[in-house]
């Protein structure tokens, strides 16, 4: 059965509370329609005004994901096993064999990398070592030849290690063995008496007897007198000499230093570049605690899971998640003009003239015969309270107030009281800074080469406008330079009045909302009564006047 991977649903950057509430609310009806796998996310920072909804009606914020670029985790990883360091070059190469891999990644007991075998160092190993010393250099153990020479151990200890001496074949008499056999040796021989007998007087450290030929008593009881071991294996000389270098252990011929490992959360684009320039052909991959998880090839960027994406309460490039490019957007949900996002293929778009994201998400409840719980009714709820601006703003329709009044009756919770403590706690900006204000709601647009942003604070007091006018100012007039815009603008908008101050930044600025709004030259502050909505009053005055000029 194949793995069923995430969608994300998700709103724009700098959310506001429809953006939020949309997510949580059709990540809830998605799962209950398919049983789960759907999860609400954030492109931005929560606001005081959100928080607030979320903390009464009890509800956790959505998961922030910054960033939705294909990375190394959404690739398909092969998790073969790391082994230790200690097995034997045979049982790796048996391993491979029965993975059908060229790569194997060696971990410690935390599980952390230690490093790489691959099948050319085993080949290295076998064909190009022709030091006889290399079995002790490599501090060999016992089991691991035990292992590879199918073989059963009559005196000595199993656990131990070989690492002095030299590997001698006894094919000479006992006279010419005395000048080969040093103290330490390993010895590979057959049933003769003399020569076995012969082994253990010049002190080897190992006789290795081929055939499965029978050792004496005598043979036995002197070798363990002099600590020599005694192997039985039942391959004759030859395969018992040409298979012992295979019993060597792996951490001799392994990778260990400058080794090329990605992280989880790399970008697929840097590892791309990282494996044109390296010419191996397994990567191990990592995760941020240095755990190894598991291996992947130049084979595997071939077929790339990408994010899957709902996109929520917006259609604009400019305003949809960093990476949004390189995933797969399946519906996009939104009560916007219709912006520049564009998709490979088609995609299931909703799109109404209604006052809020929240009010179609309702919709789709009710055509799928299914009430919110309380929580979600809740949420909706005062989304579409906090878009309609308490149902004075002309982007407000009698669907949009239906369905809030609908979604009061299911949470209990009465419209009028909750809008004006929302509201309070949405415009309590004393504590934060500049920067935070300004970006808590802020959106980017594109008309011809004219980028631009227009953020907007809400607010019910007057004198509260007042103080975060004269913060933002000097803030906005020292770092516009760096917004990489054209035009910036801050509405300052009166929820009770029903107005708004626009602030303006940038060359002609200024004058494009004066022609916007058919004001005077000469009018130093623009304050446009009846003001409310970005979406339907400034933005399509702003984008006009743009274009004619």
């Amino acid at each position: 059965m194949a793995e069923k991977r995430p969608v994300y649903i998700i709103g724009h950057k700098n959310p506001d509370s429809d953006s939020i509430c949309s997510a949580i609310a059709y990540a809830a009806l998605k799962n209950e329609l398919y049983g789960g796998g759907y999860y609400a996310a954030r492109a931005g920072q929560i606001s005081l005004e959100t928080q607030y909804i979320l903390n009464f009606f009890h509800t956790p914020a959505p998961q922030y994901i910054g960033d939705v670029t294909t990375e190394v985790q959404d690739i398909e990883i092969c998790r073969t096993q790391g082994v230790y360091s200690g097995i034997s070059l045979k049982k790796a190469w048996n391993m491979m064999r029965e993975l059908e891999v060229v790569t194997l990644p060696v971990t410690d007991a935390d599980g952390k990398l230690s490093g790489l075998i691959t099948i050319g160092d085993i080949a290295t190993a076998y064909m190009d070592v022709y030091d006889n010393c290399i079995l002790s250099t490599a501090r060999t153990s016992y089991r691991n030849i035990l292992e590879t020479l199918e073989a059963h151990l009559l005196t000595g200890d199993g656990k131990a290690v070989f690492s002095k001496g030299e590997v001698i074949i006894s094919a000479a008499n006992p006279d010419v063995m005395e000048d080969y056999i040093h103290s330490g040796d390993m010895v590979i021989l057959g049933n003769r008496y003399e020569s076995q007998l012969c082994a253990i007087e010049m002190g080897a450290a190992c006789i290795i007897v081929c055939m499965n030929a029978k050792v004496s008593k005598t043979i036995q009881r002197l070798a363990d007198e002099r600590g020599c071991s005694i192997i039985v294996t039942p391959y004759d000389t030859f395969t018992a000499a040409r298979m012992i270098n295979q019993s060597m252990p792996i951490k001799y011929f392994m990778k260990k230093n400058h080794l090329t490992a990605f992280r989880l959360s790399q970008k697929i684009e840097e590892i791309k570049e990282v494996m044109g320039q390296k010419r191996h052909r397994d990567f191990p991959v990592l995760d941020d605690e240095n755990n190894y998880i598991g291996m992947i090839s130049r084979r595997n960027l071939i077929n790339l899971r990408k994010k899957q994406l709902i996109l929520v309460d917006h259609n604009e490039e400019s305003q949809a998640v960093d990476g949004f490019q390189d995933a797969h957007i399946l519906e996009i949900i939104d009560h916007h003009r219709i912006g520049t996002l564009q998709t490979p293929e088609p995609v299931l778009f909703r799109n109404q003239p209604l006052g809020c994201t929240s009010t179609i998400i309702f919709q789709i409840y009710q055509e799928n015969g299914i009430q919110p719980p309380k929580n979600i009714a809740g949420l909706l709820m005062a989304a579409i309270i906090s878009d309609t601006l308490m149902f004075r703003s002309p982007t407000c329709t009698n669907v949009d107030r239906k369905a809030a009044e609908a979604l009061s009756g299911i949470c209990g919770v009465n419209i009028e009281a909750f809008a004006a403590d929302m509201f309070a706690a949405g415009s309590d900006l004393s504590s934060k800074q500049p920067k935070e204000i300004l970006e808590q709601d802020m959106k980017k647009f594109e008309v011809g080469n004219i980028r631009f942003s227009v953020s907007q604070i809400n607010s019910m007091n007057a004198i509260e406008l007042k103080e975060i006018k004269e913060k933002l100012l000097p803030y906005l007039e020292k770092i516009f330079p760096s917004l990489g815009l054209d035009m910036a603008f801050v509405m300052l908008t009166n929820i009770v009045k029903e107005s708004t101050e626009l602030l303006c930044f940038g060359d002609r600025a200024k004058e494009t909302a004066r022609a916007a709004f058919q004001l005077h030259e000469n009018k130093k502050d623009i304050k446009l009564k009846g003001l409310v909505s970005r979406k339907k009053q400034l933005i399509p005055s702003l984008v006009s006047a743009l274009q004619q000029a």
